[in-house]
């Protein structure tokens, strides 16, 4: 069974550049615009990894973050921070890497496949 990746971001470039990436790599994908509607999709179908925006309208991601850890089912799910904001890596302590927009996508295929397979 194929591992499932959930891409918060508001930005959709950034949206469908990691959907083909990850999609071509052999992962199921879904998308969510803002925080919000990604906790809702990670509650209803936990993924196995989520990869996370900052800086997006409404909630940013380190409330998404604190609000995805008081859920039982989710509080052990890696999460990855793709932002655009320089010192990302302070926004989530406990995220398994923190990349800076413009990132290298064989560096975060290769924290994916070390996190997921």
């Amino acid at each position: 069974m194929k591992k499932k990746i959930l891409v918060v971001d508001d930005d959709p470039n950034i949206l469908d550049y990691l959907e083909s990436l990850f999609s071509d790599n052999g992962y199921d994908v879904v998308a969510a615009r803002d925080a919000k509607e990604g906790l809702e999709m990670a509650k209803k179908d936990v993924p196995d990894l989520i990869t996370l925006d900052i800086e997006m309208p409404g909630d940013w991601g380190p409330r998404f973050y604190r609000q995805m850890i008081q859920e039982p089912g989710l509080k052990n799910v890696p999460v990855i921070v793709i932002s655009g904001l320089s010192g990302n890596a302070y926004a989530i302590p406990k995220a398994i890497a923190s990349l800076k927009k413009p990132f290298d996508r064989e560096e975060l295929l290769g924290i994916v496949k070390d996190a997921i397979g």
